[in-house]
């Protein structure tokens, strides 16, 4: 399990905090694939992966937003970005990012 810390946002003038820094890592064979996309023929930019229950859903900017609806339906805070290039979570709850504590 990683432990995270809220990444500092220079836009907000008052402290930030999250009560969600426990985040586990997404497991190696997690889908690379976002599920409600794939059946309705639609494509998706970036995939997030729900660190509640492991749901992989698309980005808010793609067509869907599933990962976001994800939340939405279930109240799970914290999605992890698995795009390759990226090595961040969004607290959905809190409304922070989340990077990793070194």
């Amino acid at each position: 399990m990683t432990v995270w810390r809220v990444a500092s946002d220079g836009g907000r003038t008052e402290p930030r905090a999250c009560a969600h820094l426990d985040v586990p890592d997404a497991p190696a064979d997690v889908p690379r694939s976002c599920a409600r996309c794939e059946a309705r023929g639609r494509s998706w930019r970036r995939l997030r992966w729900c660190a509640a229950c492991g749901h992989v859903g698309c980005c808010d900017s793609s067509r869907g937003a599933h990962a976001h609806a994800h939340h939405a339906e279930t109240g799970h805070p914290v999605a992890v970005s698995l795009a390759p290039d990226e090595d961040w979570a969004w607290c959905f709850t809190d409304e922070v990012f989340l990077t990793r504590r070194t």
